[in-house]
C-alpha cells in the first residue's frame, strides 16, 4: 500500500455556497486522525473533512477509510461507492455502521464494528498479508497502547477548535436514547487512557485552550482527579461534558477548575423525575439542577444545559418550563434536541415494536425533526416548540436575564459575551469561515474563557467544595 485516504463526509447544509454553520467547523475528526497513525510511516496519508473543505475525488488511494455517522450516512455510501468503482479498497466504520452492520456492508469492502483501535491494526496486517477480512468487531476495550494521534494530518487553521481531545471512551451511564451501548456492545462500555499518556497528549497541544470531547470527563472519579492536578500548573483553560451526579458527589469538580476549567456541557435532558426514569437517566433523579448550576457558578464555569424534548411524559408546557428553568439558572448556553430513536439504541427497539418509527430517512435523524410518533404531542406540536425554545432563550432579554443571575459581575460580562457570540453573530461566523480566518478568533474564546474568580484548596474563598456531598 503506497496511499491511504481517510474521510469525514459531511452533511449537506456544511458544504451549503449560502450558509456555514460554526458548529461545523469546531473540532477536527480526531477519530480519523487516531486510526492514522497505526500506518506505516513509509504510506503517504491524507485526511480530509469535507465540513470545512471540498473533496478531492480525482485521486487513486490504495485504502480509503470513511467516518459513517446517522447523518452522513448516505452521503459515506456515495463516497464508498466512488471510491470502490475506480479501484480503492474501502473500509467504513463508525456509529451508524456499528448499528446497522447489514446496510453498510454493500458499499465497504471492510466494515468496523465498535472502536477501532485494536480492530483497524489487525485489518492493517491482514491488508498487508492480503487476507483482509469482511468484517472486525471490536472485543478488546484499552487505551494502554494509544499511539499518538496524527495531529499533523490536521488542517488546524480550519477549526475554531482545533485542540480537541479524548482520554477517555463511552460513558459509564446506560440511557435508553443513547448510541453508546450499542457501539461498545461485545467489551467495556467505559474505559480510559493513563493518566501519563493523557497529561503527555495535552502538552504536545500548543496554545492554552482545549476542549475535551470525552462523553463524559468525569466518568471515573480517580482518574479525572490525577488528570486535573497533573493539568494545574500548564495554564490550560478548557471545556468539556459531565453529569449532574457527577458535579455534586464529590470534589473532583473543584478539581477541575483549579485545572482550568471553564465551561460545562451537563445533559439535564429533562426537569420530568418520570420522564428521566423512563429514559434510563437515573443518575439524575434525586438530584438538585439549581445545586447544580449554583455550585458551577460559584467555580466561575460557565454551563451549556443539554434538553430533550418529546419524552413519553412532555406535554405542550415543556417548552416554556424547561426554558425559564434555563434562564432563571443562569446557563450560559443551551442545546435542545428532538427526541431521536437511533439505530442500535434501546429506544429504537422498543419504538419500532410499538409502530413508532414514521421514517428511515436517516438525513431527518438530526434531533431537529421529528421521526417518531410522540404520544402526549402531535409531531408539529413537537417541532413548533422545538423551533420556539431556541428562539425564546436566545432572545436578547433572555441573554440579559441569564447573564444577571451570576453572583460575579466579571461572570455576568462573559457569559453575556459568550452567549452572543454563538447566536447573535452566526452570519459573521459564517463569513470568517469562508476567508479562513477562524484562528485569529481564538485568542477571542480564551480571553471570554478565562478565570472568573480563584479557586483556592477548597473552594473560591470558601468551603465551596462541600457542597452537595
Amino acid at each position: 500500500m503506497k496511499r491511504a485516504k481517510f474521510i469525514l463526509p459531511a452533511l449537506t447544509e456544511a458544504t451549503s455556497p449560502y450558509w456555514r454553520p460554526i458548529k461545523y467547523s469546531l473540532f477536527p475528526p480526531l477519530g480519523l486522525a487516531t486510526l492514522a497513525a497505526y500506518l506505516d510511516p513509509e504510506v503517504e496519508v491524507s485526511l480530509q473533512d469535507e465540513h470545512v473543505e471540498r473533496l478531492e475525488l480525482d485521486d487513486e488511494p490504495d485504502l480509503v477509510v470513511i467516518q459513517v455517522y446517522i447523518t452522513n450516512a448516505y452521503r459515506a455510501y456515495e463516497l464508498a461507492d466512488h471510491y470502490r468503482a475506480r479501484g480503492a479498497y474501502v473500509a467504513l466504520g463508525g456509529l451508524h455502521v456499528t448499528s446497522l452492520p447489514d446496510e453498510a456492508a454493500p458499499h465497504a469492502d471492510t466494515i468496523f464494528l465498535g472502536p477501532g483501535e485494536h480492530t483497524f491494526p489487525q485489518f492493517l496486517r491482514d491488508f498487508a498479508n492480503g487476507s483482509p477480512q469482511k468484517r472486525y468487531a471490536s472485543s478488546v476495550r484499552t487505551l494502554e497502547e494509544l499511539l499518538p494521534i496524527r495531529r499533523d494530518l490536521i488542517q488546524r487553521h480550519r477549526y475554531l477548535v482545533p485542540n480537541s481531545i479524548v482520554v477517555s471512551r463511552g460513558c459509564p451511564h446506560h440511557c435508553t436514547f443513547c448510541y453508546k451501548d450499542g457501539f461498545f456492545e461485545g467489551g467495556r462500555s467505559f474505559y480510559t487512557q493513563r493518566v501519563d499518556a493523557a497529561l503527555s497528549e495535552i502538552a504536545r497541544l500548543p496554545g492554552r485552550h482545549l476542549y475535551f470531547l470525552d462523553d463524559h470527563l468525569f466518568g471515573n472519579p480517580r482518574f479525572a482527579r490525577e488528570l486535573f492536578r497533573g493539568m494545574r500548573g500548564m495554564g490550560r483553560i478548557f471545556q468539556g461534558a459531565a453529569t449532574v451526579d457527577s458535579i455534586l458527589r464529590d470534589d473532583v469538580v473543584e478539581e477541575a477548575a483549579r485545572a482550568g476549567l471553564r465551561s460545562l456541557f451537563v445533559g439535564f435532558e429533562t426537569l420530568s423525575a418520570t420522564a428521566l426514569q423512563g429514559a434510563g437517566k437515573r443518575q439524575n433523579l434525586g438530584r438538585s439542577y439549581r445545586e447544580v448550576a449554583r455550585r458551577l457558578d460559584s467555580l466561575g464555569i460557565m454551563i451549556n444545559g443539554s434538553f430533550v424534548f418529546g419524552l413519553d411524559d412532555d406535554d405542550r408546557d415543556v417548552f416554556q418550563r424547561t426554558v425559564d428553568w434555563g434562564v432563571s439558572s443562569g446557563l450560559t448556553t443551551a442545546t435542545f434536541h428532538i427526541l431521536t430513536p437511533y439505530p442500535g439504541t434501546a429506544l429504537f427497539a422498543e419504538m419500532e415494536a410499538q409502530n413508532r418509527v414514521a421514517t428511515r430517512d436517516w438525513d431527518l435523524y438530526d434531533t431537529r425533526h421529528v421521526v417518531y410518533h410522540p404520544t402526549s404531542l402531535t409531531p408539529e406540536e413537537l417541532k413548533r416548540g422545538y423551533d420556539w425554545a431556541y428562539e425564546a432563550f436566545y432572545r436578547w432579554s433572555a441573554i440579559f436575564k441569564a447573564s444577571s443571575a451570576h453572583e460575579s459581575l466579571k461572570h455576568c460580562v462573559k457569559h453575556f459575551c459568550y452567549s452572543t457570540g454563538w447566536k447573535k453573530f452566526e452570519s459573521a461566523w459564517d463569513f470568517v469561515i469562508r476567508v479562513k480566518q477562524l484562528a485569529q478568533m481564538r485568542p477571542m474564546l480564551e480571553a471570554i474563557l478565562s478565570p472568573v474568580k480563584a479557586v483556592g484548596p477548597i473552594g473560591p474563598i470558601g468551603p465551596i467544595g462541600q457542597i452537595g456531598r
